[in-house]
């Protein structure tokens, strides 16, 4: 342990209590519009980031080098901290404040006690200061990667929200299409349709595009792809929802759907479905 971490350590040591206060005071934990939970739950959050530095610095850890295993536990405490106020809709830079605020109540208590060791008071100041961005930058980091998470979760709830398979009728399946399918989406299409043909033993699967906005020689790809998928698994397809513009940009891009069963909207495309599996609809009375 250099001289400079050993005089951090033994200040955090010996003023525990004046560092907390001074550093919540610092953060803006006297404000008024924080609550008393609010100020105990920063109380706690200084309490077990002070605890785990100092810690680490027993351990021997090297503030030059914050992946060492003696800065785990700090890293650690430094994460939920991040993840916890990132829950609460607070900012990166909010979390980033919070920990910069450490700062000053030691640095105030570096100046007092070591007036007349002006070489180790600045090295301790560099050393600390040093430290203390590092736990901010983690924070930060670690802010960033969970908003990463939690996009990524969101937009595979969404796609997998907008390729809903229902059953139609028995043996009959139908996926509507909603928005731009692209390479993901069409994945996610193909993995549930398949899997709900398997758990229902359909034969028939109708794929709706009428909520797809254009047709391009992209879109029609990952169509083929998912007719051939279902295909492989022993069902048919049936392609609804085909409006006259779809229909005259699939001829002029030389798209070749036959073998396809297509229908002008869902309606027909169950009419076809049902016939094919031996079904016929009558009516038995007029409507009222």
């Amino acid at each position: 342990m250099t001289q400079e971490s050993a005089t951090v350590l033994q200040i955090l040591e010996q003023h525990e209590q004046q560092i907390i206060d001074q550093w919540l005071q610092e953060a803006g934990a006297a404000s008024t519009r924080i609550t008393d939970a609010g100020r105990r739950t920063m109380r706690v959050e200084a309490e077990e980031i002070l605890r785990a530095l100092r810690d680490a610095l027993r351990a021997g850890g090297d503030p030059e080098n914050f992946q060492q295993p003696a800065w785990a536990a700090l890293r650690q405490t430094l994460e939920s901290l991040s993840r916890s106020r990132a829950a609460q809709g607070q900012s990166a830079g909010d979390t980033s404040v919070f920990v910069l605020a450490f700062k000053r109540p030691v640095f105030g208590i570096l100046q007092r006690d070591m007036a007349g060791k002006a070489d180790l008071q600045m090295g301790t100041v560099w050393t600390l200061s040093a430290l203390v961005d590092r736990m901010a930058q983690w924070t930060v980091t670690t802010y960033q990667h969970t908003r990463e998470e939690i996009i990524k979760r969101q937009q595979q709830d969404l796609l997998e929200l907008s390729t809903p398979v229902i059953k139609l009728f028995e043996g009959v399946l139908a996926v509507p299409m909603i928005g731009t399918l692209d390479s993901n989406r069409t994945q996610i299409v193909m993995e549930t349709l398949l899997q709900r043909i398997v758990e229902t033993g359909s034969r028939l699967a109708i794929i709706d595009i009428t909520g797809v906005p254009t047709v391009d020689t992209l879109v029609a790809q990952h169509l083929l792809k998912t007719v051939s998928a279902i295909r492989l698994m022993g069902a048919e397809c049936i392609i609804s929802g085909i409006r006259p513009q779809i229909a005259q940009t699939i001829v002029h891009l030389g798209i070749d759907l036959q073998g396809i069963a297509s229908k002008a909207n869902l309606a027909d495309a169950l009419q076809l479905a049902m016939e094919q599996q031996g079904f016929t609809v009558t009516r038995t009375r007029q409507a009222a």
